[in-house]
């Protein structure tokens, strides 16, 4: 099984403009999301996909692989469903660029179930939150069947604790997506959809379109880097070796 792992990255962000590049413990935070994701024993190709040439110039000074794409993408998807066209692989993982600190293992969480079983098309990861974290509008909640695909995303709590839960956990979702080549594509090419377009989630577009998500579950949520506080965060956590 052919696997690419391609990183979604542009300068212009609302909170962080030039985030990719910014410089942390001494490289570009791109380069650390590269460095990290390659690490990961099942990936034969990680490809930086991109509209700004600062950032495809900085890949290849690291001796990185980068393509140049459109700027008038929607999402971030968009951007990769462009540059997996041409490319001779099965499975390709969206891993996002503001996470330098990507735990190899979590890509390797997120192939499994596309070799267990041939009838996954798109996979996705969760880790358990209390319900006070479940609060909060910028966490993203999931709620899934018996055997882990996603019934609905949120950024409201669900589930709504009526009553305590018991037997089960609230998980948070965590952005990291794989698909096959082929299911990509699809995806890309679908209409948004009411659902996704109220609560600002583009997975749920899938769901709307009647397709499954296998969700599996890992310890924690990844620590993905929105703003300068962020980045100093993680250059205490590389500092201290948390990686």
């Amino acid at each position: 099984m052919r696997i690419a792992v391609i990183i979604p990255a542009r300068m212009s962000a609302a909170r962080f403009p030039g985030k990719p590049l910014a410089d942390l413990c001494g490289k570009p935070m791109i380069q650390w999301v590269y460095e990290r994701a390659g690490m990961a024993a099942s990936v034969s190709r990680v490809i930086v996909a991109t509209c700004d040439a600062e950032i495809v110039d900085a890949v290849e000074l690291f001796g990185g692989e980068a393509v140049m794409t459109s700027d008038a993408h929607r999402s971030g998807t968009d951007r990769l469903a462009e540059a997996a066209v041409g490319l001779d692989v099965d499975i390709v993982v969206n891993v996002q660029g503001d996470e330098p600190l990507i735990d190899p293992s979590a890509i390797e969480k997120a192939i499994a179930p596309f070799i267990e079983s041939e009838s996954v098309q798109m996979v996705s990861l969760m880790a358990p939150i209390d319900s006070e974290s479940a609060k909060d509008q910028n966490l993203v909640k999931v709620v899934v069947t018996q055997d882990s695909y996603a019934l609905y995303f949120s950024r409201s709590p669900i589930p709504y604790e009526r009553k305590p839960l018991e037997g089960a956990s609230i998980y948070g979702h965590v952005g990291l997506y794989a698909y096959t080549k082929d299911f990509l594509l699809k995806f890309a090419s679908l209409e948004p959809t009411p659902l996704e377009q109220a609560e600002s989630l583009e997975q749920l577009r899938a769901l709307e379109h009647g397709y499954r998500i296998k969700m599996v579950e890992i310890a924690d949520r990844s620590f993905g880097v929105d703003t300068l506080e962020d980045l100093e965060r993680a250059k205490a956590r590389i500092m201290n070796a948390e990686l």
